[in-house]
């Protein structure tokens, strides 16, 4: 194994590694564009700023795109599990299955503490060595720091990324607001749902410095994909006394196409049904990749062990769809701080930017990616721990 710091990159294979950087790494936000990760293709993980007239147009066109779009051809489909399955409770009149996550040990805190050996900074980790094979491109385990300067606004000891055209004042107005709804603490009716617009998503399965650019990383095999890492988060929810349930439905399956319509309709159904509903967690996984190909692992070493990074993207209003966002951004700087200051690097900065997915349905509507494609998902499974540990605590905090 080999350290990586400071999220310099210490490649494997030189040559390969040397054409990514100069190619630039282009990020691919899963949730935000589809399966637009495959071979060959490089954007922008919020990374474009849309303005109010034609910035807004291609907004609305990305997440078009990201619902229309198909997973590659010729990817092979896993076939759900049919084992492990927990009791699920639908809303009336959706086919959606809610799982309730039963309450057993939490693993985060031992894992935590079990680890020994030299400890190392926050960037610093241990990443797989040896040759590529033949055939297959790199796969490369990056930190990514808070930003600085103009466009980033503080929030404790993280930042927000401010991609609007709103002035980073009115932004950081926000930041140190109340949160915009209350948790009713070891309440037996549901608080939080968490769910997977692009449940299909997953990860590799096994730490490597190369990825298969074959591998579409999507599966329907739920201890596999999304809906693993959701779990996790739930089991730790409620665990600390918020009532969560899980929504295990796949809406870009068999079909990608129409993925958010799909899940705004069943999560209005959730909340008809619940009305003690105050939070909704649409829990996907992002893809960070350059134009060859090479696959970047968003990486933090937390407690001795290596973590998937995670980001949490807030929507701005564009022409009166999301007339509450001011309100899911509080919810969003709160639980960023709150990760910061338990879980130093493990969160990216917060990501605000004309986006929709659904964030006007409540006042703490988020959508938070997982790590990338390039990460395992144990690394994912464990930054879900960390995560609902961090939400957990801002929720008893109120």
């Amino acid at each position: 194994m080999e350290v990586i710091k400071h999220g310099t990159l210490r490649r494997l294979a030189a040559p390969a590694c040397m054409l990514a950087l100069a190619a630039g790494t282009a990020v691919c936000g899963a949730a935000a564009y589809g399966p637009s990760f495959w071979p060959g293709a490089a954007v922008w993980a919020g990374g474009f700023t849309a303005s109010p007239g034609a910035g807004m147009k291609a907004a609305q066109a990305l997440a078009d795109a990201a619902q229309q779009a198909q997973p590659a051809q010729g990817a092979a489909q896993e076939k759900p599990s049919s084992s492990g399955a927990a009791q699920s409770v639908a809303p009336a009149g959706a086919g959606q299955q809610a799982e309730q996550m039963p309450a057993t040990e939490d693993t985060a805190n031992a894992e935590s503490s079990a680890q020994s050996g030299p400890q190392l900074a926050v960037d610093e980790f241990d990443v797989p060595q040896g040759d590529i094979p033949e055939g297959m491109l790199p796969l490369i385990y990056k930190f990514y720091p808070q930003g600085t300067g103009s466009g980033y606004i503080p929030c404790g000891n993280a930042t927000i990324r401010n991609a609007t055209e709103l002035p980073d004042s009115e932004v950081a107005a926000e930041v140190n607001g109340p949160l915009p709804f209350s948790i009713e603490l070891d309440s037996d009716q549901p608080q939080v749902l968490i769910m997977h617009t692009h449940a299909t998503e997953t990860y590799e399965l096994a730490e490597k410095n190369w990825c298969d650019p074959s591998f579409s990383a999507r599966s329907t095999d739920n201890s596999r994909n999304m809906i693993a890492v959701g779990a996790e988060m739930a089991r730790v929810l409620n665990e600390a006394g918020i009532n969560t349930i899980q929504d295990t439905t796949l809406y870009d399956y068999p079909s990608y196409n129409g993925s958010y319509e799909k899940s705004n309709a069943t999560v209005r159904s959730y909340l008809e049904q619940h009305p003690s509903i105050k939070v909704v967690l649409d829990v996907h996984r992002d893809a960070i990749q350059t134009q060859d190909g090479t696959r970047y692992a968003p990486a933090a070493n937390i407690n001795g062990m290596r973590a998937a990074q995670v980001m949490i993207i807030c929507g701005a209003d564009v022409d009166g769809n999301l007339p509450n966002f001011k309100q899911n951004l509080r919810f969003a700087a709160r639980w960023q701080a709150e990760m910061a200051q338990l879980y130093p690097g493990l969160a990216r900065p917060v990501l605000f930017d004309y986006r929709y997915y659904n964030q006007d349905l409540t006042t703490g509507s988020l959508l938070i990616e997982m790590g990338g494609h390039a990460n395992t998902l144990e690394e994912a499974k464990y930054s879900a721990r960390l995560v609902g540990d961090a939400l957990a605590t801002l929720f008893r905090k109120g």
